[in-house]
């Protein structure tokens, strides 16, 4: 397979992977202990590793999320407890969730040492919030650890990545969210609040911007081969298919 192959294949299992801990109760109540939303949570522990900057700032980082929406959490969160603080929170339930639902993956510390030679590989240009994380210290020391927190790493780089290509494909953030597979509901999550405008003219934009995606993070995987990327294309489909609480 050729990297910008890889890139491609790898895709949507680093794109489900990557957050699927956000979604796991007990991280939600990680918000509780800290003394914000979940919501706040959420933003903050995402953007938190950039530091203590402004709303605006963070807005432009995430792209895809409606800068109010970005503001709503952001500015919450920062009112009770430092974004350092909450990211590092973040980290540590992206890290527990994957020693208890990737642990037993057949190859996982083979799996964890490709995720993190890609992740040590990509190329940060224009990407500040993938730049932010990687810098951001370790936490994972067991295998399926590793494997998470390389995820959640891979997924900021390829989300940057489509904000850079969607922007130089025309489209605006909300558009992007639009074409997206999840339409107006995605819209919605995101907190862009309708009316909507049309998305069928922009349908060869969001395939071109598809593309340029997979361009920009194939360079992540050139440090494997062909090989080696094709065995972690396998792995995350194991990965992907294995039951997770």
């Amino acid at each position: 397979m050729t990297p910008e192959q890889v890139a491609a294949a790898c895709k949507p299992a680093v794109l489900a992977l990557g957050e699927a801990y956000n979604r796991c109760p007990i991280t939600l109540s990680r918000a509780r202990v800290l003394g914000i939303s979940g919501w706040a949570f959420y933003i903050t522990g995402r953007a938190g590793a950039l530091g203590d900057v402004r709303a605006e700032t963070v807005a432009a980082a995430l792209g895809f999320i409606a800068p109010d929406a970005v503001a709503d959490g952001w500015d919450a969160a920062v009112r009770t407890v430092r974004p350092g603080e909450v990211a590092t929170a973040s980290l540590a339930e992206c890290c527990r969730w994957g020693d208890e639902n990737l642990s037993a993956l057949p190859g996982v510390d083979r799996f964890a040492t490709l995720v993190e030679r890609a992740v040590a590989a990509a190329d940060a240009s224009g990407m500040p919030l993938f730049a932010a994380w990687r810098a951001m210290p370790p936490l994972a020391q067991h295998p399926g650890a590793r494997a998470a927190a390389g995820l959640r790493l891979l997924r900021e780089h390829f989300t940057g990545a489509h904000l850079v290509a969607v922007r130089a494909s025309g489209m605006s953030p909300l558009e992007a969210v639009l074409t997206g597979p999840e339409g107006e509901s995605g819209a919605v999550a995101c907190g862009w609040p309708p009316p909507y405008p049309p998305v069928g003219p922009l349908v060869r934009r969001r395939l071109w911007a598809e593309a340029v995606t997979d361009r920009l993070v194939a360079p992540a995987f050139v440090v494997l081969g062909p090989d080696e990327g094709a065995e972690l294309v396998e792995l995350l489909a194991v990965a992907q298919a294995h039951p997770k609480g």
